[in-house]
């Protein structure tokens, strides 16, 4: 079995194209265009590039994008007020804190500081907490991707069996909810995980996403299983792979995503659509 790329590149630019679409039909209405403030700390080369390039995808769908770069020794009250500030900007309808931040910034309070109505990164515990009671609202990035990944391929998922292998608050976590609430039986794997390989064999579905290059080997998945890779870990050479052994694991696979083109688009495309729903909670397009 060859398995069928999943092209991520593709499907983000559709749903990209959507938030355009419907930015414009806002502006048309009268209502103000949905803005998105990303905050980024320090001179972290990495960060400075993901940041770029959300800001360059907001001017793409006609989003305001309100950048606020801060020195690397900004402190965690300085960081506290800016935040409350962007809290209290109507204009504001997303706010993200790009991490990781400097060391001596303690992440945890300042993204549960973000109004829960603003959190479009969908990290802060109440909206996580909605996920888990399977009433969504700003879900996280990458996970709301890897399903909208699934949904445009006209992948049906109810009744898998589901592995995801990493339990980060980021990807791993949400994404057994977000699996959980499709209808799938969802097993989460982690660094105390006994038998790894076991998990994988069983799968379905399998998401990946620990950032180990080559963790999850291709001879491991299952026939005709649906091979999610959210890894992404730069070699030597500057390549671009994923957590799975690509070539091997597609041999086998039913679908896979590639890395780079896989999931990587979705996560700002999502970023985007959360952005856009929370514009239309903040302040409703008008009736004609």
């Amino acid at each position: 079995m060859t398995a069928q790329l999943i092209d991520g590149k593709a499907i983000a630019a559709q749903v990209r194209q959507q938030v355009a679409r419907q930015v414009e039909a806002r502006r048309e209405s009268g209502a103000r265009r949905p803005g998105l403030a990303v905050v980024l700390v320090g001179e972290d080369p990495a960060s400075e590039v993901y940041v770029r390039h959300k800001h360059l995808a907001c001017e793409e769908a006609g989003i305001l994008s309100f950048r606020h770069h801060l020195p690397a020794n900004t402190t965690q009250t300085a960081l506290e007020a800016l935040v409350d500030e962007l809290n209290a900007d109507n204009r504001v309808d997303g706010i993200l804190v790009q991490l990781p931040l400097p060391e001596h910034l303690d992440p945890r309070p300042i993204l549960e500081r973000i109004l829960p109505d603003k959190d479009v990164d969908g990290f802060h515990p109440y909206n996580l907490g909605r996920l888990a009671q399977r009433m969504p609202l700003l879900r996280p990035c990458t996970p709301k991707g890897v399903m909208t990944l699934l949904q445009k391929s006209g992948i049906k998922v109810r009744g898998l069996d589901a592995t995801i292998v990493g339990a980060s608050n980021i990807v791993g976590r949400p994404m057994a909810l977000e699996l959980m609430f499709a209808g799938c039986t969802a097993t989460v794997c982690h660094r105390f995980t006994k038998d790894l390989e076991a998990q994988v064999r069983r799968a379905d579905l399998l998401v990946v996403a620990v950032g180990k290059p080559g963790l999850v080997k291709g001879e491991w998945v299952k026939e005709g299983a649906i091979v999610i890779d959210v890894g992404i870990n730069r070699n030597d050479d500057g390549t671009l792979i994923g957590d799975v052994e690509f070539t091997p694991a597609a041999e086998r696979a039913s679908y896979i995503t590639p890395v780079p083109g896989g999931v990587g688009p979705m996560t700002v495309a999502s970023l985007l659509e959360n952005t856009l729903y929370a514009a239309e909670r903040h302040a409703p397009m008008k009736a004609e």
